[in-house]
């Protein structure tokens, strides 16, 4: 939608054409009994993506369209009982960060959080704009800016490592506190990348959280959805759901339209497929496990990108005071992966306020969990991690729903119902995503699974570096 938002606007004529029965790919909400809950992204980074695409598309504010709030705190972080109680990090605010992990954890605990974010700080000045406003370079990763990780990581001394570190290596040895180390790699699981083999750059994520702040759309994320879908009308795009593409069309050596399930033929000067996983197999270049042509070090095979484990919290009794709206419950039991709590104050889904809801989320294995009695079992180990932080949500459940990976798969078209992660530089372009521009002229690629990656400020993005080629296929960005 951002792409066709953006290419209406330079006058082209757009259709989509939509597999599922809706818009919005795995921004989507489940509603019952007058609770409803956000059931992909729960919170908003780099808002600015969104305001500049309503400002292209329509000279209005984003803020016209929907309310977004900044979360007074980017995250409370609860450690197991033998590892003392808590701490909160208060939302864009280095100092008062510093100041409550000093609190919490000890003196110099904040100093070094601080000292983390400023290498980070580093990683994002050099690689932001490759990475995030331009397109990829036909180069191969390992030679360009992006194939490097530009993290500069701190050494023990007598440390010899013949390869840069890992996200967790750089967690262990620079916050030299196991707490610290698990809230840095907590940051990174909970986009779906394990930190034993991301490369340390990956704490640009922390950074960009501490510096650009976390924010919620009321109504639910849904409500961006809605927006963008609305943008996208009065911008006179069609839209066809339950119209899947199976391939795209070529003549003369060029993208000519797409071929439908029901085995339509639809002519087109230019084709925005999806990309991926859920690129349909007969698009030539953008087929499932290639890497579309140009795309150096590309991450659009189907082994790339972890899935996403929910449970839905109905619960009885008012939200109380002070909560997160975002807690994650690191656990002894089962180190490594906290469970993210989402618990947004927002009475629009809630059916009154006497009630409140509560989503509980955990990165597992793509297709796992497809037995009801192992995801049964696995969501009842997260109620008892809420339970053990002393969250109280189980003693106010009134029903709960559990959606695995096959739900997203069902939505979405994902294999395994990935959910793909950001991009990240370093490790010779491993953790980067397919370019927007393929072989085959005429045939570009947006959305989470094309550079520059997962998220949705990665989403918005690719539809602007999609605009921006088709309007002129020499075109460098800045967005």
């Amino acid at each position: 939608m951002a792409a066709a938002a953006r290419l209406a606007v330079a006058g082209h004529e757009v259709v989509v054409h939509e597999r599922s029965a809706s818009y919005g790919g795995g921004v989507r909400q489940y509603v019952r009994e007058g609770f409803a809950f956000d059931t992909g992204p729960g919170l908003l980074n780099l808002p600015a993506v969104y305001r500049d695409l309503f400002v292209k598309t329509g000279r209005e504010r984003l803020e016209d369209r929907v309310e977004l709030v900044q979360v007074p705190v980017t995250a409370r972080h609860v450690f197991p009982e033998g590892d003392r109680g808590a701490v909160s990090l208060p939302n864009a605010s280095r100092g008062k960060v510093i100041a409550a992990l000093d609190e919490a954890l000890g003196a110099g605990a904040g100093e070094r959080w601080a000292g983390m974010l400023t290498r980070a700080r580093e990683a994002w000045e050099a690689t932001r704009r490759p990475l995030l406003e331009e397109p990829l370079r036909d180069e191969p990763a390992s030679r360009g800016a992006l194939g490097r990780d530009a993290y500069p990581a701190l050494r023990k001394r007598g440390l010899l490592r013949r390869r840069t570190p890992t996200l967790a290596e750089a967690a262990q040895d620079e916050l030299r506190d196991p707490r610290l180390a698990a809230m840095l790699c907590g940051c990174v699981w909970a986009h779906g990348l394990d930190p034993a083999t991301a490369p340390a750059s990956a704490a640009v994520l922390a950074y960009v959280e501490d510096t650009f702040g976390t924010w919620y759309v009321r109504g639910g994320m849904r409500a961006l959805a809605d927006a963008l879908y609305e943008r996208c009308r009065e911008r006179r795009v069609t839209f066809h759901f339950g119209s899947a593409v199976t391939g795209v069309r070529e003549k003369d050596g060029r993208a000519a339209g797409v071929e439908l399930a029901d085995g339509s033929l639809i002519d087109a000067d230019v084709v925005v497929a999806g990309g991926g996983p859920a690129t349909p197999g007969g698009a030539p270049g953008v087929a499932p496990g290639s890497e579309p042509g140009g795309a150096p070090g590309g991450q659009g095979g189907t082994e790339r990108g972890m899935a996403r484990f929910t449970v839905l919290l109905a619960l009885r009794g008012a939200r109380p005071d002070g909560t997160a709206h975002r807690t994650l419950v690191h656990r002894a039991a089962e180190p490594g992966q906290p469970v993210t709590v989402l618990r947004p104050d927002d009475p629009a889904l809630r059916p009154d306020d006497a009630h409140e809801t509560a989503v509980l989320s955990l990165p597992v294995p793509a297709g796992s969990f497809t037995d009801d009695t192992a995801a049964a079992q696995l969501a009842e180990r997260l109620l008892a991690a809420t339970d053990a932080a002393g969250l109280g949500l189980r003693e106010r459940l009134l029903w709960h729903e559990v959606r695995t990976p096959a739900d997203n798969e069902a939505e979405t078209g994902a294999p395994g119902g990935r959910v793909p992660p950001p991009a990240l530089p370093g490790a010779d372009g491993a953790f980067l995503y397919p370019a927007n521009r393929t072989d085959l002229p005429g045939l570009y690629t947006a959305g989470s699974w094309s550079h520059p990656g997962g998220g949705l400020p990665g989403a918005g993005m690719s539809g602007a570096m999609v605009a921006g080629l088709v309007q002129d296929p020499d075109w460098r960005g800045s967005v």
